[in-house]
């Protein structure tokens, strides 16, 4: 069932730990602070001068119309306020270069901490956890999430800081020239600021909302990219864009809805900001006509009231974007609270070398703990056995590989590895133990000879080689005109899926592990290549203990146990004649398959 998030859950703690990640680069940021505030200050100490400046030409001007003399003005006085004047503009320009370029610094790095945990979290999160999360919207959070915190950061933080001291360093040096114009400047601030408080009490829920949606969109584009052939084949495509237009009208008015409530505020501060502004123009040109402040004094004030409407503009927006930054880090921090797979023992135990042999005993194993699909599962296995396992389409198989694995927490029992706990070992050396040929082959963007290279590091070329010909997947990569150093794309379009097949069993042969896992390794290449690749397996598995995931039965009648699994449990074992001669679950299936290959000749 979909799920909408309306409002960040826990906007508090989130925030919280938000500064506390922030706070780790507090040196930083105190010298972020220092630059803001002495650029601040250079910025309100320019009206302070201008207003000399305007006071000494018009006292020039009011001596010239009184005594009748040419108007005339200090020139060394009004230099220097002319200089200071400039310097103030010039150190402002500067201060807030420096503290910039840091807050730049002060962004990237946090990013990049939070991608580096969230990376190494990833690694560690059971696969349940990706069981229930779409790929598309895990990969919005650790890049579109990430990157919206860092341009928040960026362009906001700087605002923030120096909106709040310019508020305060406005309103005192107000103070100083008029409390009547300061008290109507503060009342117009405090209903702007209510105004805005109203406005944006939604923001939370709209900006969260939008990441949700957008994290829904890329997931749905990247199962529309994935699954592009299928969907052709079935003729999918009307589908496929229906949805893809109903989840992007979604983010649409999602979007929409955060910008708006954003981009209100600003316009609604400004209204207020203009209605005091005619007040105070009033109530100064009353004071100055009363003698009480002069025109330099006026004129100061009117730019400090600008200065601090402007700010409380600037806040109000920042704020809003700092909300939308607090969404997508609680998006992040959900990951990072995530349950992790369980930790391995604090003194593991290393079976080292190994011999091969596996034992379920009284295994308890459920998706969920009130779920419980195998309940007492026992079977032993000596090293260099061959075991099948076999079952209908969700019967179980891939699981009980898992749980071999330990990619999933027993809720109760135990599996062991020549007598030890699997769970008393380290997850690296586990699954050092085990080579797997599943059958959705995956190659990455490299060379072949890498690629084969992949579960041994540091294989010589010649070790490449051999395994590539046990494989029997040589001959096909001498027919390629750079051979073993062919690159291969992220599409792979030169190489079909039975050669990528072959390459996958090449690499399995290379990394000689004691323990095999085959997903019917031969299913996807012709019945020639299947019979070569077939002996190549044999060979393989000798004096190797083999988990062999079968679809057809035919193949496995030699293992030396065969478990026979549905609805989640193993319901029969033992060997294909035994299995037979219970005339169970097995036989029905083993003759079922058989009838059909009789019906098809």
């Amino acid at each position: 069932m979909e799920t909408i998030i309306s409002k960040p859950r826990q906007i508090k703690a989130t925030t919280h730990r938000f500064l506390k990640d922030l706070l780790k680069q507090k040196w930083q940021l105190l010298i972020v602070v220092i630059c803001l505030t002495l650029s601040t200050v250079c910025t309100l100490a320019s009206p302070m001068l201008m207003g000399q400046g305007i006071d000494q030409i018009a006292t020039g001007i009011s001596r010239a119309a009184k005594t009748g003399a040419h108007f005339s003005v200090n020139g060394k006085t009004l230099g220097t306020i002319v200089f200071a004047l400039l310097a103030a503009y010039l150190l402002s320009a500067l201060f807030s270069y420096f503290s910039q370029h840091i807050l730049a610094s002060v962004a990237q790095r946090l990013t990049l901490m939070l991608r580096k945990r969230i990376s190494d979290k990833l690694n560690r999160l059971p696969l349940k956890y990706y069981d229930n999360h779409q790929t598309g919207d895990i990969l919005s959070r650790v890049t579109n999430d990430l990157e919206r915190i860092a341009d928040t950061l960026q362009e906001s933080l700087e605002q923030a800081f120096t909106s709040i001291i310019m508020i305060i360093g406005a309103f005192g040096l107000m103070l100083l020239i008029s409390p009547s114009l300061t008290l109507i400047a503060l009342l117009t601030i405090i209903v702007s600021i209510v105004a805005a408080t109203i406005v944006s009490s939604k923001t939370n829920g709209y900006y969260a909302a939008n990441q949700a949606a957008l994290g829904k969109l890329n997931a749905n584009i990247e199962e529309a990219f994935t699954g592009d052939q299928v969907i052709k084949a079935f003729n999918l495509q009307p589908e496929v864009i229906r949805a893809n237009d109903e989840l992007n009208e979604r983010l649409q008015k999602a979007a929409t809805k955060a910008q708006f409530v954003t981009y209100a505020i600003n316009p609604l501060i400004r209204f207020m900001s203009t209605l005091g502004y005619v007040v105070i123009a009033v109530r100064g040109a009353l004071l100055v006509i009363g003698g009480r402040i002069t025109i330099g004094d006026i004129q100061a004030v009117f730019q400090y009231v600008n200065q601090v409407s402007e700010p409380v503009t600037e806040l109000a927006y920042t704020m809003n974007a700092l909300q939308g930054a607090v969404a997508s880090a609680e998006r992040v921090y959900e990951i990072e609270d995530a349950l992790e797979e369980q930790a391995d023992d604090k003194a593991p135990v290393s079976v080292r070398p190994v011999s091969g042999d596996v034992a379920f005993k009284h295994v308890r194993f459920g998706y969920e703990d009130d779920q419980i699909l195998m309940k007492d599962i026992n079977f032993e296995v000596k090293a260099g056995s061959k075991i099948a396992i076999v079952g209908p389409t969700g019967a179980g198989k891939t699981t009980l590989i898992n749980l071999l694995m330990r990619f999933y927490e027993l809720q109760g029992g135990q599996i062991t590895i020549d007598g030890v706990d699997i769970k008393t070992m380290k997850r690296s050396e586990l699954h050092s133990l085990f080579g797997m040929v599943l059958q959705e082959t995956w190659l990455f963007n490299g060379t072949i000879a890498d690629n084969i290279a992949y579960g041994k590091p540091g294989a010589t070329l010649s070790e490449i080689k051999a395994a590539a010909k046990a494989a029997r997947v040589d001959h096909f990569i001498n027919t390629l005109s750079q051979g073993y150093n062919t690159v291969l794309s992220g599409d792979e379009t030169a190489v079909s899926v039975g050669q990528k097949q072959l390459l996958t069993i090449a690499r399995t042969i290379l990394a000689d592990p004691k323990i095999l896992i085959l997903d019917e390794a031969t299913s996807s290449v012709d019945t020639r290549t299947e019979i070569e690749i077939q002996k190549a397996m044999d060979k393989l598995m000798q004096g190797r203990t083999s988990f062999v995931i079968a679809h057809r039965l035919s193949t496995i009648k030699d293992a030396d146990l065969i478990l026979v699994m549905n609805e989640g449990t193993i319901i029969e074992q033992g060997t294909h004649q035994d299995l037979l001669n219970q005339d169970g679950f097995y036989a029905d299936l083993y003759r079922s398959q058989f009838a059909v290959k009789t019906a098809g000749v």
